[in-house]
This record gives C-alpha cells, sequence and structure tokens, in this order.
C-alpha cells in the first residue's frame, strides 16, 4: 500500500473537502483526485461518497481511516527509531504546556537546556491540560506538561513539582488579611478566570456545579499579565500559583481550606518510542524542576 496516498486519505478525511485538502497538502486538486481513484483501486473499495452535494466517507473508508491513523503513526516512530540509529545529533520535540506553566516554570529551564543540546529544536504548544493529554493521544505531541494527580489511560506521566491553587486577591481586598478561605467564600465574589480546560479552572468550576451557584464571572482569559491586570484594577479576584506572584507588590496569595494541591508532570504516549531527544529533556526537567516520580 502507498504510504502518501493514505495520508492523503487521512487529511481528506480530516478536512472533508477536495480544496481544502489540497491546499493543506499543496498538491493540485486533480492530483488529489486521482491519488484517491487510486486507492481506491487498488482497495478494490468505494472510499469516498462524490455524488452528495458535500463530500463524506463512506462506512469502507471510515474502517480505513482508523487503520490508517494507526498506520502512518507507526511509520512515524519507526522513521524516528531509526534516524536515531544512524546517530543523528538532532531532533524535534512537540512539547505541549499550559500558559501558566510555560510562563513562569519554563523559560529558564529550556535556555538551559538548549544551551547544552544546541540541535535540538522545540515547538512550543499552549492548551489546556485536558486538552495536552488528548493530544498526546492523538500523536500531536511528543511530550505535554499535564496533571500528574490525575489517572491517564495510556499515558505515562513523572511527577515535576507539587504545588497547591490559591486565591490571588489584591493587597487592599478583605481575603488578603485572612489565613485562608473556603471555595464557597471564594465562589461568591466577582472572579477573574482562566477558561474551561484549564487546570486553575477546574476545582471552581466543579464547586460550583455541586452546590449549584451561578459565579459571578467577569472576565475570562488565558493571558496571565492581562488576568494579573484585571484583578489590580479589582475588577475580580481569582485562582493561581504562587510562584506567579513571587514579584508582585499589589498581589498576595491565599490558601484554600481545605487545600487544593496539584502535582504537575511531564507526559507522553505510553505506546509511542520515546526519541532520544524527548527522554533528553524529560530527564533535563526532573534534573532541574527537582520533582518526584509520579
Amino acid at each position: 500500500m502507498d504510504f502518501k496516498r493514505l495520508y492523503y486519505f487521512t487529511v481528506l478525511a480530516q478536512t472533508g473537502n477536495f480544496t481544502k485538502a489540497a491546499e493543506e497538502l499543496g498538491i493540485a486538486q486533480s492530483a488529489l483526485s486521482m491519488s484517491i481513484q487510486k486507492l481506491e483501486k487498488q482497495l478494490a473499495l468505494k472510499l469516498i461518497n462524490r455524488a452528495e452535494r458535500k463530500m463524506s466517507i463512506t462506512s469502507d473508508g471510515q474502517v480505513l481511516l482508523k487503520h490508517a491513523q494507526k498506520i502512518l503513526d507507526n511509520v512515524k516512530q519507526a522513521k524516528i527509531q531509526l534516524q536515531e540509529l544512524k546517530g543523528l545529533e538532532s531532533g524535534t520535540i512537540n512539547l505541549g504546556t499550559p500558559a501558566m506553566i510555560g510562563s513562569y516554570y519554563l523559560p529558564d529551564t529550556l535556555a538551559l537546556f538548549k544551551q547544552r543540546y544546541p540541535g535540538i529544536q522545540i515547538n512550543i504548544h499552549e492548551a489546556g491540560t485536558a486538552t495536552l493529554a488528548n493530544m498526546l493521544l492523538d500523536g500531536e505531541l511528543d511530550l505535554a506538561m499535564i496533571r500528574a494527580d490525575r489517572h491517564h489511560d495510556n499515558i505515562r506521566c513523572i511527577t515535576l513539582a507539587k504545588e497547591q491553587i490559591v486565591a490571588c486577591v489584591p493587597r487592599e481586598h478583605e481575603f488578603a488579611k485572612c489565613y485562608n478561605i473556603t471555595l464557597e467564600q471564594f465562589c461568591n465574589q466577582p472572579l477573574v478566570l482562566f477558561r474551561e480546560g484549564y487546570f486553575l479552572r477546574e476545582a471552581v468550576s466543579s464547586y460550583c456545579q455541586q452546590h449549584g451557584i451561578n459565579p459571578d464571572i467577569r472576565f475570562e482569559t488565558n493571558l496571565i499579565e492581562l488576568l494579573k491586570s484585571l484583578i489590580r484594577k479589582k475588577i475580580g479576584i481569582s485562582t493561581c500559583l504562587p510562584i506567579i506572584l513571587t514579584e508582585d507588590s499589589e498581589l498576595v496569595t491565599v490558601p484554600f481550606n481545605p487545600p487544593i494541591p496539584i502535582h504537575l508532570g511531564i507526559g507522553w504516549k505510553a505506546s509511542h518510542y520515546l526519541s532520544q531527544a524527548s527522554q533528553a529533556l524529560v530527564t533535563f526537567l526532573q534534573e532541574e524542576m527537582d520533582g518526584g516520580q509520579g
């Protein structure tokens, strides 16, 4: 079976449109159409419904798509291993991280890693931990910073840091003088929060849902500096990790009672071959962040 045709078919299935698929592949639409026709002839199966106004994948095509994605993923993993057998001193890592972790935990560490391994390229992808876990499973990422205190099917994870989610309030706020506060007290305040799918939002959303609270959410943003600015302007209060306020004199952190612990870790798809470049980054992150095994 021709892997190129198989890849063309998966892109067509994902886009659902010959024109869009051809543009993404950088080939002529006629070349894509001919490639799919040859694949159908080779398999003696109809893969695409062309008679309809909107193109769709046949039931036979859906079966092929499921296997094609696995086949192409295995081919990708084989190429990585074969390249490393040649002793290449380079590599590319697709690393996923939430905004807060990427902004406050990784800059210095990644800079040091780049000094030690100048030939390794790291592509950063920002998203919430739940989304990143799915991206790992879909093969879009090699590594991702995710929650190590949550079970993830088919993902291996090593704990790098044990933190505590706290409230972030202006120094003049009534909570600023409290030893701790409850989630109930927090959820009844005007709020400025990260979007759904981010670990700093999970505890708040879960509590509100369980207790029938309709929170007063004034703003939602994943931009950390914007979030802090809105809190300083007393638009609302938020959740955060203590590290983001180490050099901020206008904002203070207040622990929750009971505490909301969170373990941050580096994860990868259990069935994937972890390249030498990725292995090097995992080891480096363990050394620099001084985490325990998760």
